[in-house]
């Protein structure tokens, strides 16, 4: 019987240290923000990617057929055009990627 409140008091000093301890633990650091940032990027080197690639092709066959600069505008507007609907494919992904975890934070 005299070890009961021992027993009690140890209890107790272990939850204030417990407690203590969750209380100066550091915050958990959210990587949305630069998640975001990332995908900021990809979407910008998508869209230079695209642009890039079609400058090339345009070039190339521009030297190629001696058409200069009709071919090398052309594919510009191709590369432009393939970086915008890359970028949406892209953008259309991350939409549906934060409805599921919507979805799925309501069910539970």
């Amino acid at each position: 019987m005299a070890d009961d409140p021992d027993k009690t008091r140890l209890r107790a000093l272990e939850d204030r240290i417990a407690a203590a301890r969750k209380s100066q633990a550091p915050v958990p650091r959210s990587d949305e923000h630069y998640s975001m940032a990332n995908l900021a990027w990809r979407m910008v080197v998508e869209l230079v990617a695209g642009l890039g690639i079609g400058f090339g092709i345009g070039y190339g066959l521009d030297r190629l057929f001696g058409t200069q600069p009709f071919l090398m505008v052309l594919f510009i507007f191709f590369g432009l055009a393939a970086g915008i609907k890359t970028m949406m494919r892209t953008a259309r992904e991350v939409q549906t990627d934060a409805e599921r975890a919507s979805a799925r934070t309501q069910r539970d």
